[in-house]
């Protein structure tokens, strides 16, 4: 019965975000893109944000439900997050964030692993995160796969953007916690390296003209050469600034497109990640200053930003409960360390939506766009604010304000 009524519910879920017409007007629309709107109104209709514009210029057709709000802003989107894969009741069965049988496994794929029905994905619906980057997480070289999805209720096929986005990796003193062998930074970038240089000679093979030559499919060199042909991005978490020093030779001695995950000390590294065309996910702004993150500032995604290099702002990794941290919280942390309002929205909206390779259907509130978007009753930055209303595809999926 249970599983009927499950069932159920995400059929009925899926047909009204297909067939809703929706109307929201609000005091201010914050776009994410452009100018904010004030006396905005926002038409949706088959999932997709129909019309934009203000409460002079475009009139509520009949037959739209319309919802009003004082703040409305973009579906916000967790950059990175193990949300999913690592469960609010922190046993070993709600934690499959990280195998701890290899440290290099770029075959463990996040699809697989990853629980939709996991009770941190509703938390962060309900404070209004839309969109999740989540998968395989910190601790190992080469930690596995990770996958893009929305918040929405239903099986990981229905909640899926991209099964696969990035290969996460890992830099630095975790994975000497994890793992008897690599003991020492030189050892890691060996280790690391040698597998590379592994995957450049599979594919020089699998790309031998002629077949009987061609070695077995190996799921581990196969992802290893997606990521050497630039089909995904090399996801490195590096926080102390010679780990992070070390991302950037890798990236450059095997072209790959790099992602500087955590990054605490990229403050200290400005020109060399402007240099590098390193894209940047910085950590939680109230993160700990503690292990190989003791010199992180709180002000890197103002120094950053300022500097041109974009912000995604994520909430990361905790090891302890509740297991994440909520990226409007930290985003709000982050403009009371100097980053500006607009900017502080785009680390969690426009910013990884584009680094995500997403733009095209999130992060931002336009024409043609899912219409994932976030209602509240104040300054979405201020702690007092509350979320009210969510929409995901055009169905609301969180309602917590009268």
């Amino acid at each position: 019965m249970q599983l009927k009524a499950i069932l159920l519910a995400s059929i009925l879920w899926t047909s009204t975000a297909v067939s809703a017409q929706i109307a929201i007007k609000a005091n201010i629309i914050y776009t994410a893109s452009g100018t904010p709107i004030r006396n905005g109104v926002i038409l949706i209709s088959k999932g997709k944000i129909e019309k934009v514009g203000t409460t002079n210029n475009l009139p509520i057709p009949a037959g739209y439900t319309l919802y009003q709000s004082n703040v409305v802003t973009p579906g916000l989107i967790d950059a990175r997050t193990l949300i999913g894969m690592s469960g609010v009741l922190n046993i070993p069965v709600d934690q499959d964030q990280l195998e701890k049988s290899s440290p290099i496994q770029p075959d463990l794929r996040a699809i697989d692993a990853y629980n939709p029905d996991e009770t941190l994905v509703k938390v962060a619906r309900e404070c209004g995160i839309t969109t999740l980057h989540t998968g395989h997480g910190i601790g190992a070289l080469v930690s596995g796969q990770t996958m893009i999805v929305k918040t929405k209720p239903g099986t990981v096929e229905n909640v899926t953007i991209q099964p696969l986005s990035m290969l996460a990796m890992t830099i630095g003193p975790s994975v000497s916690g994890y793992y008897g062998s690599p003991g020492t930074k030189a050892k890691q970038m060996a280790m690391i390296r040698t597998e590379l240089l592994k995957a450049q000679l599979y594919l020089k093979k699998m790309n031998d003209k002629d077949s009987s030559k061609r070695p077995s499919l190996d799921l581990n060199m196969d992802i290893l050469s997606k990521l050497l042909k630039g089909e995904i991005k090399a996801l490195i978490t590096a926080n102390s600034s010679v780990d992070i020093m070390n991302a950037i030779r890798l990236a450059k001695e095997f072209n790959l497109r790099l992602v500087l995950d955590g990054a605490a000390e990229a403050y200290r590294l400005i020109d060399e990640i402007k240099s590098s065309k390193a894209e940047i996910i910085l950590h939680a702004t109230m993160a700990r200053n503690e292990g190989d993150m003791v010199n992180m500032n709180r002000e890197s995604a103002a120094l950053l930003t300022a500097a041109g290099i974009p912000v995604s702002i994520e909430s990361g990794y905790e090891a302890y409960v509740p297991k994440t941290r909520i990226v409007l919280y930290e985003a709000a942390m982050a403009m009371a360390y100097g980053l500006s309002f607009d900017e502080a929205l785009k680390t969690i909206t426009i910013h990884p939506a584009k680094l995500l390779g997403i733009d095209n259907r999130v992060g931002s509130i336009d024409v043609g766009k899912d219409a994932d978007v976030v209602l509240y009753d104040g300054d979405p930055f201020e702690y007092t604010t509350k979320v009210c209303t969510v929409f995901i595809d055009g169905a609301v999926v969180s309602n917590k304000c009268p």
